[in-house]
């Protein structure tokens, strides 16, 4: 009994062991919406545990109790039916997955990124004069990009609040799809190309905190990250001071070349930006010579461009703008760039164990007995077969 009081104990102690080593931030996060998704968590895992800590329970107790050796248990082959026992199975489920229900009704609603803020924390609502802060993201590849239009500056890879101060995130992405996510201060909003996804959150504590993507973007994404600053209001206008004070502009031609691909950028300052640039990003038209999503959607609404709208195809492609430049985008298709898709070819075998490569793929040389394969070949006269259907 000894040893078995010594190794529960062992037990309990290993996920502490496994803990120790891992960053609780999510569990012991600094914002107010962070900290309401933790109790989301804790209530949630609560209330499932009221039934499968039990069952686990009930399950090892019944494999000892009615073991075969154990003669003094009552045996009762014909039992089949208990009306208590029935109640009990499917009233506590019922009244589990009740409470789950209510629980996500009410935090769906209350925890809407797009909905304003109402408090500052569990005990403090937002006092009448309290002015929010508006920061414009934007996932770039692969770094962060963060516009302070009230103030007119930006910044690269760096983001800073005051403690206490509602925050207003308005987000969107220049190339494929991101994951804007700092889990001390709230849950993870993806960012999009062509489209805005809104975010409330107050942070609470000072403090530097990690932020980065949450959502594969391609080669660079694991470098994708940024810190979050939560400065005192005095230590909040220090740091604005030294953003104006450190940075540089950032216009249409500053953007087009931070825009380009890139990993592992380092922090940078700009102490001015042009006031329509998050909104040609937004749609799409930072690009000279690209037709602004709005004002596509605007000709949609008017009943479209007839005919005439044929040339507005060129303004309209995106996937290719750097490709002059020798820069592939992460999300763009192969017929925009040109450039043949990285898979490798399957392989036929013949009956001498020979592989070959299989007729019809793009590109590819089929050479059998020194003769090439009509329509496979990369010489002279011959065209090689295409994947992608272009009209």
């Amino acid at each position: 009994m000894q040893k078995l009081m010594k190794f529960s104990r062992l037990l309990s102690v290993l996920p502490l062991l496994f803990l120790a080593g891992c960053n609780m931030v999510v569990m012991a996060p600094a914002g107010d919406i962070a900290v309401q998704q933790r109790d989301l968590i804790v209530i949630s895992t609560v209330l499932m545990l009221l039934i499968i800590v039990p069952v686990i329970f009930l399950t090892l107790l019944f494999a000892w109790r009615y073991r075969r050796s154990n003669t003094a248990a009552a045996y009762a082959p014909e039992w089949h039916h208990s009306t208590r026992l029935e109640i009990v199975i499917w009233a506590a489920p019922l009244a589990i997955i009740i409470a789950l229900g209510a629980v996500t009704w009410i935090s769906t609603h209350k925890l809407d990124p797009y909905r304003p803020l109402d408090r500052l924390d569990a005990e403090r609502a937002i006092p009448a004069d309290t002015k929010s802060l508006t920061v414009e993201v934007v996932a770039l590849d692969w770094k962060w990009l963060f516009f302070y239009p009230e103030l007119g500056i930006a910044t690269v890879n760096e983001l800073a609040a005051p403690v206490d101060m509602p925050v207003n995130f308005k987000i969107t992405a220049s190339s494929v799809m991101n994951s804007f996510y700092i889990p001390a201060l709230a849950g993870q909003i993806y960012a999009m190309p062509g489209m805005e996804t809104k975010l409330h959150a107050v942070i609470n504590r000072e403090g530097e905190y990690e932020g980065f993507s949450a959502n594969y973007s391609g080669a660079g994404f694991s470098h994708m990250r940024f810190k979050f600053h939560g400065l005192t209001r005095e230590g909040f206008d220090a740091w604005v001071a030294k953003v104006k004070q450190q940075g540089t502009m950032l216009n249409r031609d500053a953007y087009l070349k931070l825009e380009k691909p890139s990993e592992k950028e380092p922090v940078r300052y700009y102490a001015g930006a042009d006031a329509d640039l998050y909104d040609a990003i937004l749609n799409m038209c930072a690009t000279p010579g690209k037709m602004c999503m709005n004002e596509m959607m605007h000709i949609d609404m008017t009943g479209g461009g007839g005919k005439e709208s044929a040339e507005n195809r060129e303004k309209l492609q995106y996937d290719n703008r750097h490709v002059g430049e020798g820069v592939v985008e992460p999300g763009a298709t192969v017929p925009a760039t040109g450039v043949p898709a990285q898979v490798e070819p399957p392989k036929s075998t013949d009956g001498n164990g020979m592989q070959h490569d299989m007729p019809g793929m793009p590109g590819m040389d089929m050479q059998h007995d020194g003769h090439s394969m009509p329509g496979t070949g990369n010489g002279a006269g011959s065209a090689p077969a295409q994947l992608n259907n272009n009209n």
